[in-house]
């Protein structure tokens, strides 16, 4: 467990306080809904986060290699996809005495649904024979994830049957076996030992290895039986920019390792949100990934709109912030509590303002991208939910914007995707109070409005032409009291503000937020051409990306989660609204600062990094506790190809 000191008021030190886990020097291997966390020599155990996972359990906090003769000096560490990972350690103990090094130990870790196995090859070039002892050692664990994610992990109770060459460990809901042919297993107080006697000839090679099977009988999710429809390697290839084609390779493997589906409906996929803390379907997150990589995979777009239609809310309940034809935004296996803040979510939440609108304008857009009407008119009654809930309860207070607020006070307290406690702010740092009505939700919905008239007005029935209508004038209507209520002026300039605040006040900062109502039709070209431009100004551009927030403003910090960072997918939501604006040449400025950011991070683009301007970095600065893969990070990737591709009236 990380932990941190507290000091008391006469400045004495008084006791630790647990840590969030930092995830920006470990190396993870997955394919959801499993994933392996460790050090770059392949061990387990020397941070916080890391850990053998599958669903929201870490089954294993400790793995280990070891052998009993010599120490092993790992010199290598090869990925090959999200999937695998080879290591590769010298055994010099046990070499002869010339300088180049003639014993290997290598060791292949592959990961897939459930399952996790390492095989361990031992080769020698000495003109001797060789015994050695290899040794695997692990620690089982199966606390919850949002107790490692809090820095509170909990071992559960267990009970462990060895077996001959294997063990089994049961903690009830949960539990492992481990398969280890050829090794002699022992159970001891920390865990597991197994243990390989080998003998390798001169100059030859012995091979062992393991395998873990896992068990959770609570999983919600589960890991499709089908590979991806696209071929990475032919995508990557179609690529103008090398930078961009070894990051679409990568962003591709990591968008096949990240798609999951409902055990009910294994055929209808979609993307979990990311690694390690959201491996599983987020309304919003999920819905922006397939929209994003919509010109990849029309498919997943379909099937993720079907998977968050079967669960649109019906009842008016704040216990899950469900109403009446919402779109969820999130679900797990039970309950999500994070301690020291309050919040219990519960297994079905839906405390999302923007899924909702979201949904429509995927609905849409997957139409448009040649979605069969037979499939678009089978979510119809979804659609008109959804466009009722736009209408009867995103306005809780009737002023015609879409507000949200946390009911309870156990739920999230801002319900954008800028969802953390303190990321909605006035330029002089103070929080703005709800209920809160994002500027960005107010573009989703015009569009959504729009949208939702125009596959009424071609797919729906001869009584939805009365809903034409309405909605068309209700975006209308929505455009003109945007124009009119939203924007503001401050030294920095004139633009909309992130929101208007309970008392209807437009809430002045200049954040990232704007960059969302580009290519939505809620602004003028005249006005989406001037806030691309403060986009990509200095106060806004990190040269890596867009940052959350100017630093301009009293909260900025470019370590900040929401307030000064840069996020990719936001970046790229910016980037493809300005395609879609017709604003090709600031499209592609936005892209050429995404591939630099994605060349600093070794071509894995994690959830956000640091806003630090590249004037003082040659390389973005890691922010230590963001996620990757991160499924609407690597889907950004398509955006890029989309911007550098030329249009074929070019």
């Amino acid at each position: 467990m990380t932990t941190a000191p507290t000091t008391s008021p006469n400045g004495t030190t008084t006791e630790t306080m647990p840590l969030q886990p930092l995830l920006n020097d470990a190396l993870i291997v997955l394919r959801a809904p499993t994933q392996v966390w460790s050090d770059a020599t392949g061990a387990i155990g020397t941070a916080a986060v890391h850990g053998v996972y599958h669903g929201d359990v870490r089954h294993v906090s400790a793995l280990t290699a070891s052998c009993d003769e010599s120490p092993i000096e790992w010199i290598s560490t090869a990925p090959d996809g999200a999937s695998r990972v080879v290591f590769g350690g010298l055994v010099r103990g046990v070499d002869d005495t010339t300088p180049d090094p003639k014993v290997r130990l290598m060791r292949d870790r592959r990961v897939g649904d459930g399952v996790v196995s390492e095989t361990w090859t031992l080769r020698s070039r000495v003109d001797r024979p060789i015994r050695a002892t290899l040794r695997l050692r692990l620690t089982t664990e199966f606390a919850q994830l949002h107790e490692v994610k809090s820095g509170h992990a909990h071992p559960r109770a267990t009970e462990t049957v060895v077996e001959g060459s294997g063990a089994r460990v049961d903690a009830g809901a949960q539990g492992l076996a481990l398969l280890a042919p050829g090794a002699d297993v022992a159970s001891g107080a920390d865990g597991l030992d197994a243990a390989w006697e080998v003998d390798v000839p001169a100059f030859g090679e012995v091979e062992v290895g393991f395998t873990l099977t896992l068990r959770d009988d609570t999983l919600v999710v589960d890991s499709p039986a089908v590979p991806a429809r696209w071929d990475a390697a032919a995508v990557a290839s179609a690529s103008p920019d090398p930078r961009l084609a070894r990051w679409l390779s990568r962003a591709l493997d990591d968008l096949d390792a990240l798609r999951l589906v409902l055990p009910e409906h294994p055929d209808d996929e979609f993307f979990a949100a990311g690694a390690p803390w959201f491996f599983t379907l987020f309304g919003r997150d999920s819905i922006w990934a397939a929209r994003l990589a919509l010109p990849l995979d029309r498919e997943i777009a379909a099937s993720t709109l079907r998977v968050l239609a079967r669960l649109q809310g019906t009842d008016d309940d704040a216990q899950t912030a469900q109403e009446p034809g919402k779109i969820l935004h999130e679900l797990r296996a039970s309950s999500l509590e994070i301690p020291g803040e309050g919040i219990v979510l519960p297994p079905k939440y839906y405390g999302s303002v923007d899924s909702t609108p979201l949904w429509i304008c995927l609905l849409a857009d997957a139409w448009r991208a040649g979605m069969p009407d037979a499939e678009v008119r089978e979510l119809l009654p979804t659609l008109r939910g959804a466009l009722g809930w736009i209408r009867e309860s995103g306005d809780s207070d009737g002023d015609g914007f879409l507000d949200y607020i946390d009911r309870l006070g156990t739920g999230l307290s801002n319900q954008g995707w800028k969802d953390s406690g303190d990321s909605i702010q006035w330029r002089d740092g103070r929080l703005a109070e709800g209920p809160i009505a994002l500027c960005e939700v107010q573009a989703y919905a015009y569009e959504a409005a729009l949208a939702g008239a125009d596959l009424l007005e071609a797919l729906g029935e001869t009584a939805d032409a009365a809903d034409v209508a309405f909605w068309r004038a209700w975006a209308r209507d929505l455009k003109e009291r945007f124009a009119e209520t939203y924007w503001v002026q401050t030294p920095e300039g004139r633009y909309p503000a992130v929101a208007l605040d309970n008392a209807k006040r437009p809430v002045d900062t200049l954040t990232s937020n704007i960059g969302h109502l580009i290519g939505t039709g809620i602004l003028s070209p005249d006005e989406e051409r001037h806030i691309a431009s403060l986009l990509l100004g200095e106060s806004m551009s990190s040269g890596y990306g867009i940052r959350t927030m100017s630093t301009g403003a009293a909260g900025y910090w470019p370590l900040s989660y929401h307030g000064g960072s840069v996020w990719v997918h936001d970046t790229a939501i910016a980037a493809h609204g300005m395609l879609r604006a017709g604003l090709t040449a600031e499209a592609r400025t936005v892209v050429e600062g995404l591939l630099d950011a994605a060349e600093g991070f070794a071509y894995r683009v994690p959830e956000l990094h640091s806003g630090d301007p590249r004037t003082h970095s040659s390389v973005p600065t890691p922010y230590p506790a963001a996620c990757r893969p991160q499924a609407w990070s690597a889907a950004a990737a398509v955006v890029c190809l989309t911007a550098l591709t030329p249009s074929p009236q070019a």
